[in-house]
């Protein structure tokens, strides 16, 4: 009885293979279609031979894909670390070095400045980039494309047997100093953070499956809009926890107040995850001019 992430995930996916797992934008996909993609990308990150432990890197704003890169680092007993989209090369460089990453998944526009830092991150072995739009040229990085590698990879699962003692990494935004990778056992976020423990009658989850039969008896879903970055250690766990229990995320790229309340109208979401009054003020302001 293992109370391991990837598992659980994979637990709600049997449960509720036809579900809506992920949407954003046009683009919609169910349990079963976002554990295939997480398992290509997952059989990517096992061919690069990175022992269990190794760090992982997610660099962008939200998207699915960023979603999946985190699935499948956990589905192959890998840490993936968020990254902070807004840094700049002296940052980057801190949190490459501090983190021991050995591989990032990147959107293309900031692939300029992990060239301009990757000869002084000598761990840094492999790259992934996610086509965004952009068209910004990579100069010499040369990275894998995300689509090319999900392209050429096995959609079943197949891997190792997981444990609960597999590492989560959440780094904190350096408000109190420089950036600090706060390292969680993954039964430990489960029952402390991520939904394994009743907020109000402290009752813990019996068992890792216990959630994905609850979700397959529901007739209905929850919709739940993820607003703050991913790179945000309350949206990560957030966004894990509704995915363990068979729920559907809406997901924004960027925060954008009015198109929070758009999102809510057209994806009729019923419980949304903000931070604050960076957050509440301008939805507010938005809702009085819509």
């Amino acid at each position: 009885m293992s109370f391991n992430i990837a598992d659980m995930f994979e637990h709600a996916v049997d449960a509720v293979p036809d579900k809506l797992a992920v949407v954003q934008d046009d683009r919609r996909l169910t349990y079963a279609e976002l554990d295939a993609r997480a398992n290509r990308l997952a059989h990517h990150f096992a061919s690069l031979g990175l022992a269990t432990g190794t760090h992982i890197g997610i660099y962008g704003p939200n998207s699915i894909e960023w979603i999946e890169a985190m699935l499948a680092a956990l589905k192959v007993r890998l840490v993936p670390v968020n990254i902070n989209y807004r840094y700049v090369e002296e940052e980057l460089r801190y949190l490459f070095t501090n983190a021991d990453l050995r591989a990032v998944v990147y959107n293309r526009e900031y692939g300029p400045r992990i060239a301009a830092i990757i000869d002084d991150c000598p761990e840094l072995e492999h790259v992934v980039m996610i086509e965004d739009g952009s068209g910004i040229d990579q100069g010499d990085l040369a990275p894998a494309r995300y689509d090319g590698v999900l392209e050429a990879n096995d959609p079943e699962r197949g891997f190792p047997e997981r444990s609960p003692d597999d590492s989560w990494i959440i780094y904190t935004g350096g408000t109190t100093g420089m950036p600090k990778g706060v390292m969680w056992r993954q039964e430990d976020m489960f029952f402390a953070l991520a939904g394994g423990t009743h907020p109000f009658t402290l009752e813990r989850v019996p068992d890792p499956e216990h959630q994905a039969r609850i979700a397959a008896e529901s007739p209905g879903q929850l919709v739940f809009l993820v607003s703050p970055p991913l790179m945000h250690g309350a949206a990560q766990v957030a966004a894990t926890m509704n995915l363990m229990q068979g729920h559907r995320l809406v997901i924004m790229a960027r925060f954008d107040a009015a198109e929070v309340w758009r999102l809510i109208d057209r994806e009729q979401v019923n419980a949304i995850l903000i931070t604050g009054d960076a957050m509440a003020r301008p939805m507010i302001e938005a809702l009085d001019e819509i």
